[in-house]
């Protein structure tokens, strides 16, 4: 039997080993990547993933180094496949909205504030939630507003406003004789 050798055409530069052949991700990118092969691997041999106590407590430390230091780059190739997916489940857990919609989060907010004015004990702790309180959009009751409103109008009536505001501005004039004084040089 005859190898069979694909036609390769020239001219393409191809990568000098697997790890230039992979485009630069994100830790959060690479992870996630990761994560789905070890779940496929995972779901192809049958073979659970089931991290250790060492592995979740490796995976709580990498998740506090990424979270403290935004720009750490870790070297996910060092760890075992386990800590990886606990990682990357981890990741998923605090990478979800609580609420569906912004509204939900402010009405919340309002409701504890109002408990907290009314189960505060000293007026120190009251009068701090009451200021957080009116702190909010929409109660505003210590912001300082201002309104501006646009009036959409056509050059035509911009130019009859001008010439108005003109005219009553001439009207105004105050005719004065004056002596021209030079000065000597």
């Amino acid at each position: 039997m005859d190898a069979l050798i694909p036609t390769i055409e020239e001219g393409f530069a191809l990568p000098a080993n697997a790890k230039d052949a992979f485009p630069d991700l994100t830790p959060m990118q690479e992870l996630e990547m990761r994560a789905n092969v070890i779940k496929l691997m995972s779901d192809m041999t049958g073979q659970p993933i089931t991290p250790s106590q060492e592995n979740a407590e490796e995976a709580e430390e990498l998740a506090k180094e990424m979270v403290a230091n935004p720009s750490y780059k870790p070297t996910f190739s060092q760890y075992p496949n386990e800590t990886l997916a606990m990682l990357a489940g981890m990741v998923a857990q605090m990478n979800v909205a609580v609420v569906d919609d912004l509204t939900e989060l402010k009405m919340y907010v309002v409701n504890n504030l109002i408990k907290e004015v009314e189960m505060a004990k000293d007026p120190k702790t009251r009068i701090a939630a009451l200021t957080k309180l009116g702190e909010i959009d929409g109660v505003d009751a210590f912001k300082k507003r201002s309104e501006v409103t646009m009036k959409v109008q056509t050059i035509e009536e911009v130019e009859k406003e001008l010439l108005e505001t003109l005219n009553v501005l001439e009207q105004r004039v105050i005719d004065v004789e004056f002596d021209e004084v030079r000065a000597d040089t």
